[in-house]
């Protein structure tokens, strides 16, 4: 991890955002003393994933059955409590 203080931090800040978008950890200090973090963002969902994961959802459920048993008894079931 890396360590600027903050008037680097202030002159060199985009060369400091490419290292960070590149995965390194930057601390910047202020009189030798830790006062932030530049960090990598977390990634992003990619959509096609997401499709992906509700596509698989829904062929985990396919055929699938509570044998007879209707949604709206269960939900009555949960409100008698």
């Amino acid at each position: 991890m890396k360590t600027v203080g903050t008037s680097a931090a202030k002159t060199h800040f985009s060369q400091l955002l490419d290292l960070v978008a590149k995965g390194e950890s930057i601390t910047i200090t202020r009189h030798g003393e830790a006062v932030a973090q530049l960090v990598p963002a977390k990634p992003v969902r990619d959509p096609r994933a997401l499709e992906a994961l509700v596509e698989e959802i829904k062929r985990t459920r396919k055929g699938r059955s509570l044998h007879g048993i209707k949604i709206k008894h269960l939900i009555h079931e949960g409100r008698k409590y």
